[in-house]
């Protein structure tokens, strides 16, 4: 008889699967203020989502001298539905950089059974480092007669 009739129906699409997070590790060096900054696109590695990825963030980005070494952070997804996931990465923080050294010439006077001992920290004339010097030694300390005049010191 061909008879039909129409009706409107309302179909809501929803997008509730959350993005497929994929982390790396990393590893970076401080610079010569003794910081470096990570940003979240070094520490993903191809994460994914059925629709799209709306922004990527990390919940630590700044490292500085007391982060050397393994550092986890975690990485965030969140799709253009709201829907996010996360997934954890290290950070190994690494200080390449050598301190800079610099000394001055002293004189010692020996004493009176004919010996003088000299320390770093004399010949130091402000040495610097952009995280801390640990340690300042030189390859000699004990000076007697035979060492009269000039001497180089390491």
């Amino acid at each position: 008889n061909g008879n039909s009739d129409t009706a409107t129906a309302t179909v809501t699409v929803q997008d509730k699967i959350k993005p497929t997070v994929v982390a790396q590790n990393i590893t970076i060096q401080l610079d010569a203020t003794g910081k470096a900054v990570v940003i979240a696109s070094q520490i993903d590695n191809g994460s994914t989502d059925n629709c799209a990825i709306a922004r990527m963030t990390l919940d630590k980005t700044t490292f500085n001298c007391t982060n050397i070494g393994n550092n986890s952070v975690v990485l965030t997804v969140t799709d253009v539905n709201g829907n996010s996931d996360t997934a954890t990465a290290t950070v190994t923080v690494e200080d390449k950089i050598k301190p800079t050294v610099v000394t001055h010439n002293i004189t010692v006077q020996l004493d009176i059974t004919g010996k003088a001992v000299v320390t770093a920290s004399q010949i130091d004339n402000g040495s610097t480092d952009n995280c801390t010097i640990a340690t300042m030694t030189i390859d000699k300390t004990t000076f007697d007669c035979t060492n009269i005049g000039s001497n180089s010191v390491i």
